[in-house]
């Protein structure tokens, strides 16, 4: 009788595993459903506002209700040290990029991450603007498949975005850093290119090698998530985590059964 519970014990310890991985998974799934080329196409709305020669394409994320939310990673160093209109894109949400192709500076990653927030892409016009809404940037500190996000609001706090609305062309976008705050709220739109060397690495430098996550999301007036955008960027080799939270929380709880079952052993 003894053997047969512990059998039993066993088996429904195992079976709760399975459960709790079959979650996981579940829950990574239906995070990565949202990471799609935007608008089906990889072309953002009106245009990529920021900059000069700045190509269109390759952003991943998402529009709804009138509302567009994207990110990408671009080629930010090349073998001369010079930007290009190169993403690696997957078509899904991941950018890879090889630092040994590259010649970098000192504490800046061969890759920057560019965002994009269009609170007005209705077909018509909503009168919809920046302030209407709040907004969350998560950078990941962990060069691993595991992530250590810190976070911060860069469309309302990053004072040097590009702003426009739904007619501004390429390049054409306003940059006013001294008086952000009062005028951000007159625009519908505002882009960034930013590299990990500009306080996006935490202890790291910004060249180090791995897979980095950054996540942009909207909220409305009510604090209540409206849209979001997902994407992982891979630099050369990806480091294996010593060890990965999940196994060990599996083998936590597998040595915690072990031991239970010793006890009624005993």
């Amino acid at each position: 009788m003894q053997r047969k519970n512990s059998i039993k014990s066993t088996a429904m310890l195992a079976n709760k595993m399975v459960k709790i991985l079959s979650l996981t998974t579940a829950l990574s799934l239906s995070f990565n459903v949202l990471a799609t080329p935007i608008n089906g196409t990889g072309n953002i709305t009106p245009d990529v506002i920021f900059g000069d020669g700045n190509a269109n394409g390759s952003w991943t994320g998402e529009t709804v209700n009138g509302v567009e939310v994207a990110l990408r990673g671009k080629l930010r160093f090349n073998a001369i040290e010079r930007p290009e209109n190169v993403f690696n894109y997957d078509g899904n949400r991941t950018y890879t990029f090889d630092p040994s192709l590259s010649s970098i500076p000192a504490n800046r990653s061969v890759f920057n991450f560019e965002y994009a927030v269009n609170v007005d892409a209705f077909a018509n016009p909503s009168g919809a603007t920046l302030d209407d809404f709040t907004y969350l940037f998560e950078f990941d500190l962990d060069p691993t498949a595991g992530t250590n996000f810190n976070s911060v609001d860069m469309i309302t706090l990053k004072d040097d975005n590009s702003l426009g609305d739904r007619s501004t062309g390429n390049g054409d976008g306003i940059e006013d850093p001294d008086n952000y705050a009062a005028v951000y709220g007159d625009y519908s739109v505002a882009q960034n290119s930013q590299n990990r060397g500009f306080g996006f690495s935490g202890a790291l430098d910004a060249g180090t090698e791995g897979m980095f996550t950054y996540n942009l999301l909207v909220f409305d007036a009510n604090g209540t998530e409206f849209a979001r955008s997902s994407i992982d960027i891979i630099v050369g080799d990806v480091p294996v985590p010593t060890p990965s939270t999940l196994v060990s929380l599996f083998a936590g709880m597998f040595a915690f059964g072990l031991l239970a079952l010793r006890r009624r052993k005993t």
